[in-house]
């Protein structure tokens, strides 16, 4: 029988931690539990975990979830969440590997022949919008998504609220009505202020607006989502079924649970499940590496309610190193007509160019959420 028989992490620039398991066959898995700002205590649990890992069967992917996420009395949110998913996924991509097959062939074969994509263009400031936008649509894409602002008051001003209008406005100007923009109110804006903004964003119908409040207001969601026709989403910062249950009961349109975060490919298929039952797409939140999108991709490939996939190749996080600088085919993730199209190869489907992992991981990295304050100098959201 075949045992796992090594667990590694490597910490690799701009953000990202990704996971390494080696079987005893020589089958090797990768996955990624980037959590932003945090992944040097993700690191350590996935360290803690590999004392469970090492000498187990990789092909009892269920069971050493439910392992990793219940046998402790205490469990649960981003930290374990994101340690469990980036193994998760690697065991995933080792057993399609030893089958010779893509893990969308392991969850019940492709239901569509591409993903659609969008990429991030900005928004925190109004200038460079149009230019940004356009850069996103040489490369070939019919969607971006944008934030709402930059620091937002409490209560709004009129200034800030023009200022919102105003941006997603350009945005319209250049897409056009072929292609899409999501606005990201990224958690800054609170209920009050997020009833008096989409109602006038309507006639430049955004393709949805995502996490309107911080997601420990979910509560509240339902009364947004009444009060406008604009699609809701949100779910970045959820990480179980059990937590999207209220906001897929509250009217959310979109769900944006992250691969690297709630679960893996293993919970985000279950939340996909659900999310069918509420007539819930799902678009999973992806601002992270390769072999995250690679996850991603695989459940879109073989999931019905699938609407569309963030990625952040370019995207402002990106500093010192890129989205495609860690694989060695960059084929399987290159844009067609704003799709990615059906990965084929086995496991999740990329090579990941193991060198350039472990020579960036000897330099490491150490980012850091930004820290925002409102003109008062009391904490903003960011």
């Amino acid at each position: 029988m075949s045992t796992i028989t090594r667990v590694e992490t490597f910490l690799v620039a701009p953000r990202w931690l990704f996971v390494r398991l080696e079987t005893s066959d020589g089958v090797v898995g990768w996955g990624e539990a980037s959590l932003e700002g945090h992944s040097d205590s993700v690191r350590a649990v996935v360290e803690q975990f590999a004392e469970y890992l090492v000498g187990a069967d990789p092909g009892r992917i269920e069971d050493h979830w439910q392992v990793l996420t219940k046998s402790g009395f205490y469990r649960g949110g981003p930290v374990f969440g994101s340690a469990v998913s980036g193994i998760d996924q690697a065991l995933w991509d080792i057993l399609g590997k030893t089958l010779g097959v893509p893990v969308h062939q392991l969850l019940g074969g492709a239901v569509r022949d591409r993903v659609r994509m969008y990429g991030w263009v900005g928004g925190d400031n109004p200038s460079g919008i149009t230019d940004a936008i356009a850069a996103q649509l040489d490369v070939g894409l019919t969607a971006v998504k944008m934030n709402a602002s930059g620091i937002m008051g409490r209560v709004g001003t009129v200034a800030e609220i023009d200022g919102v209008l105003e941006r997603v406005a350009a945005a319209r100007a250049v897409l056009g009505p072929d292609r899409d923009v999501a606005v990201d109110f990224h958690g800054r804006f609170t209920l009050a202020n997020a009833r008096r903004i989409a109602p006038l964003l309507e006639p430049l119908r955004p393709f949805f607006i995502e996490e309107p409040v911080v997601p420990e207001n979910s509560h509240l969601i339902g009364q947004l989502a009444q009060a406008t026709s604009i699609p809701i989403a949100t779910g970045e910062r959820l990480y179980t079924r059990q937590d999207f249950l209220p906001v897929f009961a509250a009217g959310i349109a979109v769900a944006q649970p992250d691969l690297s975060h709630a679960g893996g490919i293993s919970e985000v298929r279950r939340i996909a499940a659900m999310a069918e039952v509420y007539d819930v797409q799902l678009a999973p939140h992806c601002p992270l590496g390769p072999i995250a999108l690679a996850a991603c991709l695989q459940v879109g490939f073989a999931t019905p309610n699938y609407l569309i996939q963030e990625q952040s190749i370019g995207i402002h996080y990106n500093q010192g190193a890129e989205v495609l600088d860690y694989v060695l085919d960059k084929g399987p993730l290159k844009f067609v007509d704003g799709n990615i199209e059906l990965l084929t190869g086995a496991g999740l489907g990329i090579d990941v160019d193991e060198a350039a992992v472990r020579r960036a991981d000897s330099r490491g990295h150490t980012w850091r959420s930004p820290i925002w304050r409102h003109a008062d100098g009391a904490l903003a959201e960011w």
